[in-house]
């Protein structure tokens, strides 16, 4: 059964138009609370940990998902602004029923949308999120007034995941001496982030941490990391680490400036890993860089690779029993330490490698060059289908048979935008390029 609302990661959309609408997001909410309260026990009440990230919309839509719990029976719990990995933590850690983000992740403050975790802190499987879909199309209702749910504020819910955070990172290890600059894209960890690295020994100098609505990822964070590298070399600061806007990823500089993507982060994971016990494989995407999968199997080391989005990451990380995976958007995963991607804590496991090493980022990506790599994305109308695009498909057979084993071509359709994703890796970055652009410009051919 297809999906109608859900996509790679929640439900995400303009606000105003369906399904970001105060309407369609109350029915979602008394939906989700009929689902939850069908596998309840008799004598406890369902309960939900709602956060958001700092968008206007999130006042709104915070309002309507409440109201709809509650005309569920549900018990709501409110956090207020909170990186979407801390809601995971924090339902997993207070026992709840489930935990939902009211947030678009790294698109711009025009969007904004909802993911949901499991009472053990992962995405909703399929399944449940079906189940959500079709209790849609049921008439909303009400409980009786007996039975509505309450909903209350989340006491010190910054400081908990602060903690939890500071938790994984080695306990005989701390971060004196490092300068560093946090960039939070005005976003969700803005109050959080800054002191975590601050209380673990790091001199923090925090950018990107004044939300005011309409800021987030608006030239700052993850996606654009030009200002990260701007601010490191300008306050001479050893390196930098930037999330997006509910920071769930991970760009990282150096004080040179130079920007690390999350394939060149999960590489010094594994290194770090392997340096200190046994690794049983990697999982990247089809995005993830060919050199990292080349690197790999030259040393023994199983590699695979996942759908793009970090959902799918997990799940052939859980399918294998394997602990690392990621993204080079920065979707990193370390399964003994989070149940989901988590910039902080990546940044964490990035800075403990460095520490143990002795090396910068530039010294432990040495031995690995990735490919040229050139993406174009396309903007085209909802539910365009590539695949039935003739003059494209033949020039991706073209481009294929050009490069043989030295390269790859992706194309996919976003999950989140209307967009048609254009990949080419090649060994010669002039190549990529032009053969990129030969794909892309068949799309409306």
């Amino acid at each position: 059964m297809s999906r109608k609302y859900f996509g790679t990661d929640g439900i995400r959309g303009c606000v105003g138009t369906v399904p970001i609408t105060p309407d369609f997001v109350m029915r979602l909410g008394y939906a989700a609370g009929k689902v939850l309260a069908q596998s309840a026990t008799a004598t406890a009440k369902p309960t939900v940990l709602i956060g958001k990230d700092t968008r206007i919309s999130g006042y709104m839509l915070e309002a309507a998902l409440e109201a709809g719990f509650a005309a569920a029976g549900v018990d709501v719990m409110l956090s207020g602004p909170m990186p979407t990995p801390a809601i995971a933590y924090l339902t997993r850690a207070l026992r709840l029923s489930a935990g939902v983000v009211i947030s678009a992740s790294h698109n711009p403050y025009q969007d904004n949308g909802i993911k949901f975790f499991s009472a053990s802190g992962n995405k909703l499987p399929d399944a449940v999120e079906l189940a959500i879909e079709a209790a849609l199309e049921v008439p909303m209702e009400c409980v009786a007034a007996e039975k509505l749910g309450r909903a209350k504020r989340l006491d010190d819910a910054e400081g908990r995941y602060i903690e939890f955070c500071k938790s994984t990172f080695p306990n005989e290890l701390d971060l004196r001496g490092l300068k560093m600059v946090v960039d939070c894209a005005h976003g969700a960890a803005y109050h959080i982030a800054p002191h975590v690295f601050h209380e673990l020994g790091a001199e923090v100098i925090a950018i990107g941490n004044q939300p005011n609505g309409f800021n987030i990822n608006d030239g700052f964070g993850a996606t654009t990391p030009d200002a990260l590298a701007l601010a490191v070399r300008a306050n001479h600061a050893d390196l930098g680490i930037a999330l997006d806007g509910d920071a769930d990823r991970l760009i990282m500089v150096d004080a040179a400036g130079r920007i690390y993507n999350g394939d060149e982060l999960l590489y010094m994971m594994v290194m770090d890993r392997i340096a200190t016990g046994p690794v049983a494989g990697v999982v990247g995407t089809l995005m993830t860089n060919m050199a990292l999968e080349v690197k790999f199997k030259k040393m023994g080391l199983d590699f695979a690779r996942a759908k793009v989005g970090d959902r799918y990451v997990l799940e052939v990380l859980q399918e294998r029993g394997w602990l690392l995976g990621g993204e080079g958007s920065g979707h990193l995963l370390c399964l003994d330490k989070h149940t989901t991607g988590d910039g902080i804590v990546s940044a964490l496991q990035v800075l403990s490698a460095l520490k143990r090493s002795g090396k910068t980022l530039a010294e432990c990506v040495r031995e690995l060059t990735l490919y040229p790599q050139t993406l174009i994305n396309v903007k085209v109308t909802a539910g365009f289908d590539w695949k039935k695009n003739a003059a494209m498909v033949s020039e991706k057979e073209n481009v294929e048979g050009e490069l043989g084993d030295t390269g790859r071509v992706l194309i996919r359709a976003s999950g989140t935008e209307s967009l048609i994703r254009v990949m080419v890796e090649a060994e010669n970055a002039v190549h990529a390029q032009a053969m990129a652009k030969r794909i892309a410009d068949k799309i409306f051919v």
